[in-house]
């Protein structure tokens, strides 16, 4: 049986909550213009997935640990972003 990633899920609400684009976030984690939306749509569809280093950048831009886009459980995810905080 396999389990699909937590990390689309997780990207898109906390993109989300910050109340900006694919587009945005994407320059602003280092992705070249012309495919930041595209690359960041890709991800929050789950059907590529960030490198460990561009993905640091983009929690670094939402405000949130790495570690969120990897919670199994909503509850869990919710701790990290307390235990952040």
């Amino acid at each position: 049986m396999s389990q699909q990633s937590p990390l689309p899920k997780r990207l898109k609400e906390a993109r989300s909550k910050l109340k900006i684009s694919q587009k945005e976030l994407g320059i602003k984690a280092g992705i070249e213009e012309f495919s930041a939306s595209s690359r960041m749509n890709q991800y929050e569809k789950g059907t590529h997935a960030p490198d460990f280093s561009t993905l640091k950048n983009i929690a670094e831009v939402l405000g949130v640990p790495t570690a969120y886009f990897y919670a199994e459980d909503d509850a869990l995810a919710q701790y990290i972003l307390r235990f952040d905080a």
